[in-house]
């Protein structure tokens, strides 16, 4: 049996159980049927009923959405659990079940969400200062967001970079980060006459991306920022011929170079400034930037060798995966004769960096690396939870008006309450499709 706590959130109308699944259903604050939103709990049952029912065709406007959150804070988003003893199913389980009540204080962040949790705060800080830090429990934690002041510790844990063991780690980084400074000085500060022609256009192409990396953030426009990411993406380049320089791996260097900098300067990204950085503090970054993108692209290589295979394997899930949860919309998305490669590769090539306010990105990019090399499959579900959350409105569209909505999404309001509702329907596919592939068979 799976049991599902409910706070609001309908059900998608369209969506198709496995069959032999029981679903106990526990509604929370509100009475109606509704989608479900999957995380950690923060607050038990309480005073809730629990009520059995079964999974009907109904479903609720965007208004019951808003309407059932609107008096909750970023940080007060009501979580679940499913009472299955997957291993998957860590991530869901209670954080402070029994041990802390609504009641308790949150610390409220811009970096939002349930990162913040007091309760998940002392655990963060538990896990980090002990001698040797257990991955598996660090990587449940950051699953459901990691505050901002722990992020670079830990994003450096979660993608390998830095050792477990604390007395290796600063060891360990500083000869990581003369490394790096050796293969600037061997393949970035040379004169172009040693350089081959390949790599003079690559170099080309690269300082032409720069500028184009996050554009409405003045912070990436100041030269010195763009010096250093053209640093970072030539010498990975160089030192992966098997890829190269493949336009949108400059996005993917963006959330590193917000999260290793935050630890050298205060206040929001919109205020900084790299006046305020040392040399020092730049080549540290620089560095730390450049083996956390080696980090992450090693498990996903075939994303960006030629022809791009990997990336066109996961649009292929993603068309199944949405015919399976929303037929209507897949349909229609056929028979408009608009082709999934066409709005979503750009999705899988930038992991959505492009797609939604770049103050949510690095919220988003904990749960990526919480997912380890379970990541690529798993974007799959996120990418479906992303294009579903406008089903209803896809439905209205034509062919013209879809490619148009779909490259310019309406998700510039987006706060970490509609990124939640994502990550969490995702896991929950996840969760019932990605073990049992003939569900998704044609």
């Amino acid at each position: 049996m799976i049991v599902i706590w409910l706070i609001g959130y309908p059900i998608l109308g369209s969506t198709c159980w496995p069959s032999g699944l029981e679903f106990t259903i526990l509604l929370k604050g509100r009475t109606f049927p509704g989608k479900v939103l999957l995380s950690r709990i923060s607050d038990p049952l309480g005073s809730a009923n629990p009520v059995t029912t079964s999974v009907g065709d109904k479903s609720y406007s965007d208004d019951d959405i808003v309407s059932a959150f609107s008096d909750k804070s970023e940080e007060e988003v009501q979580s679940t659990s499913m009472s299955n003893n997957n291993a998957a199913m860590n991530k869901l389980k209670p954080s402070n079940a029994n041990t802390e009540s609504a009641s308790n204080v949150v610390h409220k962040s811009s970096i939002g969400a349930r990162a913040t949790d007091s309760a998940r705060v002392m655990k963060f800080t538990k896990e980090l200062s002990a001698p040797t830090v257990i991955l598996e429990t660090i990587r449940a934690l950051a699953w459901s967001g990691v505050p901002q002041y722990m992020r670079p510790i830990v994003w450096r844990l979660l993608l390998g970079y830095a050792p477990p063991n604390s007395d290796r780690r600063e060891g360990v980084l500083r000869r990581k980060r003369l490394e790096y400074l050796e293969c600037v000085a061997q393949y970035y500060d040379i004169p172009d006459s040693e350089r081959s022609d390949d790599e003079i256009n690559m170099l080309r192409q690269i300082s032409v991306d720069c500028p184009r990396t996050v554009p409405d953030v003045a912070f990436f426009q100041q030269s010195q920022i763009q010096k250093s990411l053209e640093r970072i993406l030539y010498t990975w380049a160089i030192r992966h011929p098997a890829s190269g320089y493949v336009q949108g791996i400059n996005d993917l260097v963006t959330p590193f170079l917000v999260v290793f900098l935050s630890e050298f300067l205060e206040g929001s990204v919109g205020n900084w400034s790299v006046t305020d950085l040392t040399a020092e503090n730049i080549t540290s970054v620089e560095a730390d930037c450049y083996w956390c993108l080696s980090k992450l692209l090693d498990g996903m290589q075939d994303h960006y060798t030629f022809a791009q295979p990997g990336i066109q394997r996961l649009v292929f899930k993603l068309k199944e995966l949405v015919r399976r949860i929303d037929e209507p919309v897949s349909k229609h998305i056929e028979d408009q004769g608009l082709e999934f490669l066409q709005f979503a590769f750009r999705w899988f090539n930038c992991l959505l960096i492009r797609e939604i306010p770049f103050c949510l990105v690095t919220r988003l990019w904990d749960t990526y690396l919480a997912e380890g090399d379970a990541l690529p499959d798993f974007l799959v579900y996120i990418f479906a939870s992303f294009l579903l959350t406008w089903s209803d409105k896809l439905l209205k569209l034509d062919f013209q008006e879809m490619v148009m909505f779909l490259q310019h999404l309406p998700t510039n309001n987006w706060t970490y309450q509609e990124l939640e509702i994502v990550l969490s329907r995702a896991y929950m596919w996840y969760t019932m499709f990605n073990s049992c592939p003939s569900h998704l068979a044609s």
